[in-house]
């Protein structure tokens, strides 16, 4: 149970970045949208993926360390799961 639940945070941690990001991003061009009575569907595309593209390249050495050293956990309690 205790691997499940350190797999589930680990999967939180590194997505909440995104989603916080799309969020703020979404509804930002919401209100642009409602207050200009702009009905453009792609209009919200473009500043999303610029919002993912800022996350990831400030926070990807973040989330790249966070899952190397999560994974060399992992692998060094391999023997342990297994029961040897």
């Amino acid at each position: 149970m205790g691997l499940a639940t350190d797999a589930m945070i680990m999967a939180a941690k590194l997505s909440l970045p995104f989603l916080l990001a799309s969020l703020v991003v979404g509804l930002g061009v919401s209100i642009f949208q409602s207050v200009t009575s702009i009905q453009e569907v792609t209009l919200t595309f473009v500043p999303k993926v610029g919002a993912m593209a800022l996350v990831l390249l400030l926070g990807g050495h973040w989330m790249l360390t966070s899952l190397v050293t999560y994974t060399q956990q992992l692998f060094g309690q391999a023997a342990h799961l297994v029961g040897t």
